[in-house]
């Protein structure tokens, strides 16, 4: 339908970025080309060591999926999404393929070894998450081309993440996020990945943070010497925009606490730890 519609036509998944553009004249397509009564696009499943996730699995499903908790960062970027309104409808497909600066997907997914499925009418093909969003808004998508699925691989044993954000208020974009994902050995840090979202015009991720934590010993005290020096780096690495949600110095400054908090909270899941993750809200 979209090679015979041609420029005038987009996708409608869940709607919750389309519909909001719509209203405001941001976007006037002449056709919407629903993919909501295509069947076997909304699906969680685990296969050799890796999550499938269909284009038009929903905010919410993934929130309650016992599958989808076993990587807890994919749990708690679901349940933060805005409100449950906005879960129910809202798809991770869509939300990847919007490549919103301030969504939340793109940032969480980014910290793990992430592949976007992808099919046109040239057929199927993969691209890596870090290779699929290209800037604000623009992805490797083609234009007669469409997301599939997402394939998560799991984090080897004695891994952790975490991914939190902080709000003026539930329904709202985060004025910054956090994702980062540890792998620990007792308390030392052999391996780290840090996201930071928000503060840029796609997700960034903050090497020189994971420099400063691999290879050190972390301890629960968001003081933590090792903890801060991340942060810090953390911080330098953020490039936000000064907006209704804040300043940039207030942002950057956000970065810092939200990323103490996710690392903090990481190191305790890789050590086995029951750890509840929630946003920041104002």
């Amino acid at each position: 339908m979209l090679g015979q519609l041609g420029e005038g036509a987009k996708f409608l998944a869940g709607g919750q970025s389309l519909i909001p553009l719509l209203k405001l004249r941001f976007a006037n397509p002449e056709y919407l080309v629903d993919l909501n009564f295509i069947p076997d696009t909304s699906f969680i499943k685990e296969d050799s060591g890796t999550l499938h996730f269909g284009a038009m699995t929903r905010h919410a499903e993934i929130e309650h999926s016992a599958l989808a908790k076993k990587i807890p960062v994919l749990h708690d970027c679901a349940a933060g999404i805005a409100d449950v309104q906005v879960r129910n409808r809202g798809t991770i497909g869509g939300s990847l393929a919007e490549a919103d600066p301030s969504g939340d997907w793109a940032n969480a997914l980014i910290t793990l070894e992430t592949t976007v499925h992808c099919l046109g009418s040239g057929g199927p093909r993969t691209i890596r998450l870090r290779d699929f969003i290209k800037d604000a808004y623009t992805t490797a998508l083609a234009p007669n081309e469409l997301v599939t699925e997402v394939e998560v691989k799991f984090p080897p044993e004695g891994s952790g993440g975490a991914y939190v954000a902080f709000k003026r208020s539930a329904p709202v974009y985060p004025s910054a996020s956090a994702a980062v994902q540890l792998a620990m050995a007792g308390d030392i840090c052999q391996d780290a990945a840090i996201a930071i979202g928000c503060v840029g015009l796609t997700p960034i991720r903050a090497t020189e943070a994971e420099a400063a934590l691999r290879g050190k010993s972390l301890s629960d005290n968001l003081n933590d010497k090792t903890i801060a020096t991340a942060a810090e780096a953390a911080r330098a690495a953020a490039d936000p925009q000064a907006d209704m949600r804040g300043s940039a110095d207030h942002k950057r400054q956000l970065v810092v606490a939200l990323v103490k908090r996710a690392i903090q909270i990481a190191a305790r899941r890789a050590r086995g730890e029951q750890v509840e993750g929630t946003h920041l809200y104002a």
